[in-house]
């Protein structure tokens, strides 16, 4: 087995929060430009994406930013303000799929993808600090991710597509972190723009920019973040997305994108007749419904019914909580709480087991379904949630 050098560990005192700043102090230089990419939150569509399905997604305003500058001697440099400890050293050369390095995999992870792909990056330093929650299904290692391939493809000249970089994040974190997610949120990282929702077709990536002006209309969509913390590398979602492609299997399909809302019933005859398990037939059943419902959500908002979206909203979350079975106590009260003060809809997003919420709430009352979420917790025992506007805002870009 080849070894791999283990991480160098620089003590770095008194870190600032401004990034070109912190990369001054700790690299001796300015950066060569600063970079930002945000995260994210689903309106619709949730473990549909590496099922070749439908999502939607929008941009937050919370961001990670890193401020770069190229190196050719083959070192990368990584730090973080948001992560205990000092600056990271590896030699790209010796980068290797499921070596660890913790944080540091994911922008160390887009390095390696880009050298895998053929592209000449030589190595960086990287000062890094985010805004994004970590662990709140907000898409904290996609912001990083993203960030990174924008600052190197911008640095070395890689001349890569938006789309292009988001590939880039994904197969960092398929192949070198091993997370096996989809494609949805480094997407929308890269290619969302503000005062929209992005309706992305994860099989070619063909996207469109959709309105989503909830201000104008009275409506205000609120993110709920549980505190609770997930983790999508300890197998449960592994384990759902290899349901599923045993689902496809059985049903004779490539994805189950290929198995039209209208043929659901008949097909999940069809897996209970051929003896499938239990949960593949749950997890398929949530899957072909919640491509289904990205569709209606996108009629809704063309027809400029968004208040209408809110039981597509519910029905999203029962089918997440009961098929899909990746909702917890905390993100089920979010949803009932809410409902019970009168918002419109909601439903977990995200990766679930914790994470967060979304809530469509008319403006007006949003102050009230925020009180009464936090009532319900405190009654519940739980720590107090974090509760914020969901801004569309903009995609991935260069701020200097």
């Amino acid at each position: 087995m080849t070894q791999h050098a283990e991480p160098t560990v620089t003590a770095v005192e008194g870190h600032r929060a401004d990034p070109a700043a912190t990369f001054a102090e700790l690299y001796g230089s300015e950066p060569e430009g600063i970079w930002a990419a945000p995260g994210r939150v689903n309106l619709i569509g949730e473990y549909t994406d590496f099922n070749d399905g439908f999502v939607m997604p929008l941009a937050l305003p919370h961001t990670a930013v890193a401020a770069v500058s190229r190196r050719t001697d083959g070192v990368l440099r990584l730090y973080s303000t948001d992560v205990p400890g000092g600056v990271v050293s590896l030699r790209v050369d010796e980068l290797a799929p499921h070596s660890g390095h913790g944080w540091a995999a994911y922008p160390a992870g887009v390095l390696w993808a880009l050298r895998e792909a053929g592209h000449p990056v030589t190595g960086a330093d990287i000062a890094l600090t985010s805004t994004v929650p970590t662990g709140a299904g907000l898409s904290s290692s996609a912001a990083l991710e993203v960030v990174t391939a924008l600052a190197l493809n911008d640095l070395f000249e890689l001349g890569l597509s938006a789309a292009e970089l988001a590939v880039t994040g994904r197969r960092a974190e398929n192949d070198f972190v091993g997370v096996p997610c989809g494609i949805m949120d480094q997407m929308a990282s890269a290619c969302c723009t503000e005062g929209h929702a992005l309706h992305l077709d994860t099989r070619d990536l063909s996207l469109r920019q959709v309105p989503f002006d909830l201000a104008s209309q009275g409506l205000t969509l609120l993110v709920v973040d549980t505190r609770v913390k997930h983790a999508l590398g300890d197998g449960a979602y592994a384990e759902r997305r290899a349901g599923c492609e045993e689902g496809a299997r059985l049903l004779g399909i490539p994805m189950l994108r290929d198995l039209p809302y209208e043929g659901l019933a008949t097909a999940l005859s069809t897996l209970a007749d051929a003896g499938a398990d239990e949960s593949v037939i749950r997890y398929v059943r949530h899957v072909v419904s919640d491509n289904h419902r990205v569709e209606q959500v996108i009629s809704l908002l063309d027809a400029g019914d968004v208040r209408a979206a809110g039981p597509v909203l519910n029905e999203g979350h029962l089918s997440l909580r009961d098929d899909l079975r990746v909702s917890c106590p905390e993100l089920d009260l979010v949803v009932e709480a809410a409902n019970a003060a009168g918002a419109l809809g909601a439903r977990m997003t995200g990766g679930g087991f914790g994470g967060s919420a979304v809530v469509l709430v008319e403006e007006a009352a949003a102050g009230t379904v925020a009180k009464a979420v936090s009532e319900e917790f405190a009654a519940a025992g739980h720590a107090a949630p974090g509760i914020f506007d969901a801004v569309p805002s903009a995609g991935a870009r260069r701020l200097r």
